[in-house]
């Protein structure tokens, strides 16, 4: 494949000093370094995935990267988001990536963008880039990359990370598959959790973002065999990698067409969930039985100190449970309700017969998770199965609210 990038920038001195190990390789050498000076690269997220692959750009010299995100260092990235420290939280993740980037390489250009991701804004955001990186968590975001992409030729390298796996691939319309050849639409709301909901290896991201950070470096140079058509399958726990082929759909409903037919949607709407925590969008919608109650987490003490007749639900995993947890609540797992749900629906099992026995029907539940989705989810899982609406109420903020507002002696995670 050809160069991406054509134009090449000048070198000082110093900067030859700095990229000799590139120099004396002859698949990189004064032309390529050149190369790479010229380059641009926008990231999409200095999180887990952007924080290693923002700082092995910066350091194989990318003339111009550009980042975008609008949330604040806190203590729980400091796991996995590398770019940050103790000393950034509570500041802007773009003024904490430009700090260490910066000290890292001085002689790059930094272009911050404060702000989240939109229909409205992906295609000027994009278009003076020549790569775009995908360190994004969320469907609504991975579908308004690629389809932007798609429709200004650009490529997209895509990682994605869960718990202790991992994916990479390179999709670029206009010499393979894009995202929407492999999944055209997204998973049901709530199929997938998120890290937040189902945890990361902290290291995973810098095995996957580091990948991406290699295949934009390859693209730009032109050398090897970019991951276009393959996707990378990592398992961390078995230490396996496996490629499997991603092939151009010819029905695919974006790249299929002409770019200039490609238009971009409401993402969070065509995915059933908020793309960010800015977002207003709610899966609730009014096609719901009754719509969805909720209770604050004072509400929820007054109602235990008091001794009403109510159930307390907490519907977060059994080892969350064992970092922090209210007193005298009935714990079930998500999971096991919605597959209860699920037995119920398809006739292969009574009510009585799943966990929902140990769920009363004729008492209100306010049902916690550790944020609220989860537990909003549960909810509409219960309804569904006859439980009445008007009788159960979802804990806003969850467990976190809980630990911020009324017990902080309990930890966060």
């Amino acid at each position: 494949m050809q160069p991406l990038v054509h134009q090449l920038g000048e070198l000082s001195h110093d900067e030859i000093n700095r990229y000799s190990r590139h120099l004396i390789m002859p698949e990189v050498g004064i032309e390529g370094q050149r190369r790479l000076k010229a380059a641009s690269v926008l990231l999409i997220g200095t999180g887990g995935l952007g924080s290693p692959t923002a700082l092995y750009l910066a350091a194989a010299g990318i003339g111009q990267i550009g980042l975008v995100d609008y949330d604040v260092v806190d203590h729980t990235n400091l796991q996995r988001q590398i770019i940050h420290g103790v000393s950034t939280v509570g500041l802007s993740k773009l003024d904490s990536a430009e700090k260490r980037l910066r000290d890292l390489n001085p002689d790059i250009e930094i272009v911050k963008y404060n702000v989240p991701l939109t229909s409205d804004n992906a295609l000027e955001l994009f278009a003076p880039y020549d790569v775009i990186i995908d360190g994004t968590d969320n469907f609504p975001t991975r579908y308004l990359v690629n389809d932007a992409c798609v429709k200004l030729g650009k490529p997209n390298v895509y990682g994605s990370i869960f718990r202790f796996e991992g994916q990479l691939s390179v999709f670029w319309a206009q010499h393979g598959p894009c995202y929407r050849c492999l999944f055209p639409e997204p998973p049901p709301p709530g199929l997938v959790p998120s890290c937040a909901e189902g945890g990361v290896l902290g290291i995973l991201p810098g095995t996957v973002g580091t990948l991406q950070a290699t295949e934009a470096i390859k693209l730009i140079l032109g050398i090897g065999e970019p991951m276009i058509g393959r996707m990378l399958l990592y398992d961390a726990l078995e230490m396996s990698f496996n490629t499997i082929k991603v092939r151009k759909a010819p029905d695919c409903p974006v790249c299929s067409k002409h770019p200039d037919e490609v238009a971009l949607i409401d993402y969070e709407q065509f995915c059933g969930m908020p793309a960010h925590d800015r977002s207003t969008y709610s899966s609730l919608t009014s096609d719901q039985p009754n719509g969805l109650h909720e209770i604050d987490v004072h509400e929820l003490k007054r109602q235990i100190e008091s001794g009403a007749d109510v159930v307390v639900l907490d519907v977060r995993d059994p080892h969350e449970w064992e970092i922090a947890a209210i007193d005298g609540t009935l714990r079930i797992p998500k999971g096991e309700i919605q597959a209860a749900k699920n037995a119920v629906l398809a006739g292969r099992k009574l009510r009585d017969e799943t966990v929902l026995a140990q769920i009363p029907m004729d008492k209100p539940l306010l049902v916690h998770c550790r944020s609220g989705k989860r537990s909003a989810d549960s909810i509409l899982f219960l309804a569904e199965v006859g439980y009445d609406m008007d009788k159960m109420f979802n804990v806003a903020g969850g467990i976190l609210a809980w630990a911020d507002e009324i017990d902080p002696t309990l930890p966060k995670y």
